[in-house]
């Protein structure tokens, strides 16, 4: 399968587990790997045979940007979800970076990834 990657989507968002945590939006940072056919894309230059990232991009921060979640787990599996919406997706590797954690020791990102498949 080909890969389609998008690093470093940003957005603002109120997920966590502690009530401070949703009381004001603190940055998140998501990767995306999907995996697709592109062929027909590249065949006929066809925006229509492959993934618009832009508009998955706009719907990924929606995401992050939206309804609060209590884990990051959470917020990737819903991402996931959103991908594998697009037929032409077989599978989704999301991972997402919560740099402002509450962790208790200098730290540099902490961050969760899952990986889907269409069944």
């Amino acid at each position: 399968m080909d890969r389609l990657t998008l690093t470093g989507l940003r957005g603002q968002g109120r997920h966590g587990v502690f009530d401070w945590e949703r009381a004001s939006a603190r940055p998140f940072v998501v990767d995306l790997v999907l995996h697709l056919d592109m062929a027909g894309a590249a065949a006929g230059d066809d925006l229509t045979q492959t993934v618009d990232y832009g508009a998955l991009a706009e719907r990924v921060v929606a995401r992050i940007e939206g309804e609060p979640v209590k884990l990051i787990e959470t917020l990737a599996e819903r991402i996931a979800g959103d991908c594998l919406a697009d037929p032409l997706v077989r599978t989704a590797e999301v991972t997402v970076h919560k740099p402002h954690a509450p962790i208790s020791v200098p730290f540099g990102d902490v961050a969760v990834t899952v990986v889907r498949e269409r069944p």
